[in-house]
C-alpha cells in the first residue's frame, strides 16, 4: 500500500483534535481506551466575529485569513506528527505555525499536550494558559489545563478549570471533561461529588467503556456491588471487556455471592486472557489482590 507523508496526509483530512488527556486513568484499560481517541474540531474555542449586520457571530473558516489557514495546515502537520510520537518535529511544526498566527490558541493547546507528554508540565501550563488567554472559551484548553492539574494534586484549580470548561455551551465534549472531573474527585477522596460526575459522562455518552468502568470502579469501592454489577455486566458483554472488567466484574459476583456468575466471567478470564496476573490470581483464589 502506498504510503502517504504527513503533508498528503493533512491535505486530505480535516484538522482533528487531540486535545484529550494524557494518560487518562492509572489502570492499562482506560489508558488503552483513551489512545488515539480523537475527535473533530468544531470551533471548540467558540471565537466570534462582527458579521455584516454588526451582531457577533460564531467564526467559520470563510472568515480566517490567510496567516491562519496556512497556520492551521502546519497544525495539521503537527498533529499527525504528534499522533505518530515524533514530538520534536510536531514541536517545530507548532511553532512555525505559531510564528505565521501567535493568535492560534489551538496550536498553544497542541503544544501544552506535546509538553505534557516530554513530562514538562511548567511548559505545558504556560501553553494551556495562552491559549485561554486567546479565548476563555476554549474548552479544549481548560479541559486539559484541568487535567494537568489534577495530576500535580491541585485539585481545587484542576476543578476549577473543568468548570471553565463546562460552562461554554458550544463546547462539545463534555462528556469527556465530566469523566476526567470525576477521576479527579475520586483522587480527591470526595467521592460524591466524583459519583455525580462519572454518572452524568455516562448518562451523555453510554457507550463509552471508559466511564463504565470507572463508575462500577467507585461504586465496587463505596461497596454498592448491585450497582457497579449493572455497568460491569454491560461492559463485560462487550467487545471492550478485557482482564481488568472481568476481575473486577468477578470480585463484584463474589460479594453478591452469585457463585455461577462468577464463575462464567473466571472462565471466560482464562480463556481470553490466560497469562494475566488477573488469571493467576484467580486460579488461587486470592481476590484481594
Amino acid at each position: 500500500m502506498e504510503q502517504r507523508s504527513p503533508m498528503m496526509q493533512a491535505r486530505n483530512r480535516p484538522l482533528r483534535s487531540f486535545f484529550l488527556v494524557i494518560s487518562l486513568v492509572v489502570t492499562a484499560f482506560i489508558a488503552s481506551c483513551a489512545t488515539n481517541n480523537v475527535a473533530s474540531v468544531t470551533n471548540s474555542g467558540s471565537q466570534t466575529v462582527t458579521n455584516a449586520a454588526g451582531r457577533q457571530d460564531v467564526v467559520t473558516e470563510s472568515d480566517e485569513p490567510e496567516s491562519r489557514k496556512r497556520a492551521r495546515v502546519r497544525l495539521e502537520l503537527a498533529l499527525g506528527y504528534f499522533e505518530q510520537g515524533k514530538t520534536s518535529i510536531a514541536l517545530d511544526e507548532i511553532k512555525q505555525a505559531l510564528t505565521g498566527d501567535p493568535t492560534f490558541g489551538d496550536a498553544f493547546t497542541l503544544r501544552g499536550l506535546v509538553y505534557m507528554r516530554l513530562a514538562d508540565n511548567r511548559l505545558a501550563e504556560d501553553s494551556f494558559r495562552r491559549a485561554l488567554a486567546l479565548n476563555l472559551r476554549d474548552g479544549n484548553a481548560a479541559h486539559n489545563l484541568g487535567w494537568l492539574m489534577c495530576q500535580e494534586r491541585r485539585f481545587g484549580e484542576a476543578q476549577n478549570a473543568f468548570t471553565q470548561a463546562l460552562g461554554n455551551p458550544l463546547y462539545n465534549d463534555q462528556a469527556r471533561t465530566y469523566l476526567a472531573r470525576g477521576i479527579c474527585y475520586s483522587r480527591a477522596g470526595e467521592l460524591e461529588n466524583a459519583e455525580r460526575s462519572l454518572s452524568r459522562a455516562f448518562e451523555i455518552d453510554a457507550g463509552n467503556p471508559v466511564a463504565g468502568y470507572n463508575l462500577a470502579t467507585l461504586l465496587f469501592r463505596r461497596q454498592d456491588y448491585a450497582r457497579a454489577q449493572f455497568y460491569l455486566k454491560r461492559l463485560n458483554a462487550s467487545e471492550a471487556a478485557n482482564e481488568e472488567t472481568l476481575w473486577l466484574g468477578m470480585k463484584t459476583e463474589r460479594n453478591l455471592n452469585n457463585t455461577e456468575a462468577m464463575q462464567d466471567l473466571g472462565r471466560k478470564l482464562l480463556s481470553k486472557f490466560p497469562k494475566s496476573k488477573q488469571a493467576l490470581s484467580y486460579e488461587k483464589r486470592a481476590f484481594n489482590e
